[in-house]
């Protein structure tokens, strides 16, 4: 399951983006996944909850984003989507297409808490 090393790679992430920001916790991680990246969204799912253990994204909780497939047609130049088994121009049906995106695997957001100063509560941000 090739996802655990996925996903242990983002928790890394996090972990950096978290410290670059002072933050305590990590309380949201959301992504964005092209229908060609090679991962299974559910096996992602299952494989953050065991990367996440004991970091300081123990306890939080993954959105995916599912990103478009799109391609720009060498024929007529139109970029449009496109469908993972089916790689045509969606304007003139060529098959002389460019991939464009759909085969990538972003972080897009991590929520964070960090430590409050003496006498404030604790201040949750967005990255």
């Amino acid at each position: 399951m090739h996802e655990l090393a996925v996903c242990q790679a983002l928790i890394e992430q996090v972990e950096a983006v978290a410290r670059e920001q002072d933050a305590v916790q990590v309380v949201q991680v959301r992504i964005g996944i092209g229908p060609l990246s090679g991962v299974e969204p559910q096996l992602l799912e299952q494989a953050f909850q065991l990367a996440r253990a004991g970091t300081i994204a123990a306890t939080a909780s993954l959105l995916i984003d599912l990103l478009p497939l799109r391609v720009s047609c060498r024929q007529c130049g139109q970029e449009t989507e496109a469908e993972a088994s089916n790689l045509a121009c969606g304007n003139c049906g060529d098959w002389h297409t460019q991939l464009v995106s759909g085969d990538e695997m972003l972080l897009s957001q991590v929520e964070l808490v960090r430590e409050a100063p003496a006498g404030k509560t604790a201040e949750a941000i967005r990255n």
